[in-house]
């Protein structure tokens, strides 16, 4: 019985749960950070990223032992399938990426997702301390240096007001009123939705704490106007 047991779990499969735990975890802290903040790629994502990469490193390392054992012409070479862990990232960091016109953003949201994806890696080869400094240094970064960029005043900033209205809306009368809160109209882009909706980015120099639950009141009292929203840049 304990043979096949053996056979079912390997001689390192304690050390590969320890792995992929440790993994989940720093990886799910970054996550959790994200999602607090209500960012594109939250917990979830994170931890999936983390987790995944680290199972790639530990198949890396330990999934191909039997074959080298077996066979004396197999090369080993732990680096080839994180090396595509790595450059394959790129394609769910680019899926947080958002442009609004000349605006990028998710771009800090798509740096952590490829920083936990290396968290995982590190972790699966079995470096811990610099896995766990590693994510100390993130949310230090993500948390603390971001608070400290709020101290700076920042007088205006570009920013959108996101709107769903139905086909029939005329984007004039939306201009017109943001401009009568002494907001200047930078740049407006439409795009279709649905059959008959229509999603509308105002780019305005809007403060960052200014309060526009007038202005949007008055632009909801439209009857077309479906959902509106302040999106920072």
């Amino acid at each position: 019985m304990s043979y096949y047991i053996d056979q079912l779990f390997g001689d390192n499969f304690s050390l590969i749960v320890i792995r992929l735990f440790v993994a989940l975890v720093l990886s799910g802290l970054i996550g959790f950070e994200r999602e607090v903040n209500n960012h594109s790629a939250g917990f979830r994502t994170h931890i999936l990223v983390g987790v995944g990469s680290s199972l790639m490193m530990v198949l890396s390392l330990f999934g191909f032992t039997a074959f080298i054992e077996a066979y004396d012409n197999v090369r080993f070479d732990p680096a080839r399938i994180p090396s595509y862990v790595i450059s394959g990232i790129g394609f769910l960091g680019a899926g947080t990426i958002i442009v609004y016109g000349g605006t990028v953003r998710g771009l800090t949201t798509a740096a952590s997702i490829w920083a936990v994806a290396g968290i995982g890696l590190v972790v699966g080869v079995g470096m811990y301390s610099v896995a766990i400094v590693t994510t100390l240094l993130i949310l230090i970064s993500l948390i603390f240096l971001n608070r400290i960029e709020n101290l700076f005043p920042k007088s205006k900033s570009s920013n959108f007001i996101e709107m769903v209205v139905e086909e029939n809306f005329k984007i004039y009368q939306a201009v017109e009123i943001i401009e009568k809160y002494n907001l200047s109209v930078k740049n407006v882009e439409i795009f279709r939705v649905e059959s008959n909706l229509r999603k509308i980015y105002i780019k305005t120099d809007v403060k960052e704490n200014q309060n526009l639950v007038e202005l949007f009141g008055e632009l909801s009292r439209n009857n077309l106007v479906k959902h509106i929203s302040k999106l920072n840049s």
